[in-house]
């Protein structure tokens, strides 16, 4: 299997797809300069051959998202012969009309998190690549074209802020949050979208959103629960129907993405190193 598009998700996520009577056709995990990658579990479903790569566990949330390893997971599907990735994402909302349980499809970042590292490119001469559009355009369209007539409110752009976790964000970076034009906040999709595009993949990421940021409403400290009440039960059970299409959503709308075209100007961001010859047509060379 030589699988061209990839699934980066949450936890567990080939579990979901089997659940769905998918079977991997094998799941491997790759060394990479960076160290091992997740495990990758390859699938094919309808003539597609794709791949999945849980970022914080195989089968529970083993690891949060400063600790995590983008660098390896990306460098792995890279080496694969992935060129295109649809990241899944579950973030909290800075807005009122983003509830729990919509789907965003981000069209920009802004970076307020303090992790790393955020380049393959350290202690060299190149690097610089411009970041509008920041989401491949290609995968954009036709995953918003492929969301049409789902059973969720879906919101076509959205603003993520980036932030270094595990913990929370407070009242006042929230309210800070807003008043920068935020829309969604979260702590996955920063460094990996930069890395990507380090590695002239196509990226673009389907987020769902899980709660709202903190003092955005009024919610009492729960303790014991999932975000210690920042999202009540009602809203809980609209992000668990979400979860439960997963499969069901990602094999609708991988079809779309994998036929997409790549005239976008993704494949060609370090084009100027390479016209000036800092950089070969192996990839490979490109990072230490």
């Amino acid at each position: 299997m030589k699988p061209k598009i990839a699934v980066i998700a949450r936890v567990g996520a080939h579990q979901a797809f089997e659940a769905q009577g998918l079977k991997p056709e094998k799941t491997e995990v790759f060394p990479t300069p960076y160290g091992a990658s997740r495990p990758v579990h390859f699938f094919r479903h309808e003539n597609l051959d794709f791949a999945v790569l849980s970022r914080h566990g195989e089968a529970g949330y083993d690891l949060s998202a400063p600790f995590l390893n983008p660098r390896a997971n990306l460098y792995a599907l890279k080496a694969l012969g992935v060129d295109k990735i649809l990241a899944w994402v579950a973030p909290g909302s800075l807005q009122e009309e983003m509830a729990p349980g919509d789907l965003v499809v981000p069209h920009d970042v802004l970076d307020e998190g303090r992790g790393g590292p955020h380049t393959f490119f350290s202690g060299v001469g190149w690097g610089f690549i411009r970041h509008n559009p920041l989401f491949c355009p290609e995968l954009r369209t036709a995953l918003i074209d492929g969301l049409q007539g789902v059973p969720f409110k879906v919101h076509p752009q959205g603003v993520y802020v980036a932030t270094t976790g595990p913990r929370l964000e407070t009242v006042a970076e929230i309210r800070k949050f807003c008043l920068l034009g935020g829309d969604l906040v979260g702590q996955t999709l920063v460094p990996e979208v930069f890395l990507a595009r380090e590695l002239e993949l196509c990226y673009a990421a389907l987020t769902y959103v899980v709660n709202y940021g903190e003092g955005l409403l009024d919610r009492p400290y729960q303790p014991g629960v999932l975000f210690e009440g920042l999202a009540t039960p009602g809203e809980m059970a609209k992000v668990a129907a979400v979860e439960a299409a997963f499969p069901e959503l990602i094999l609708r709308i991988l079809p779309p993405l994998a036929a997409t075209t790549r005239a976008c100007p993704c494949p060609r961001l370090l084009e100027r190193y390479r016209l000036r010859g800092d950089i070969g047509e192996d990839w490979r060379t490109w990072v230490k």
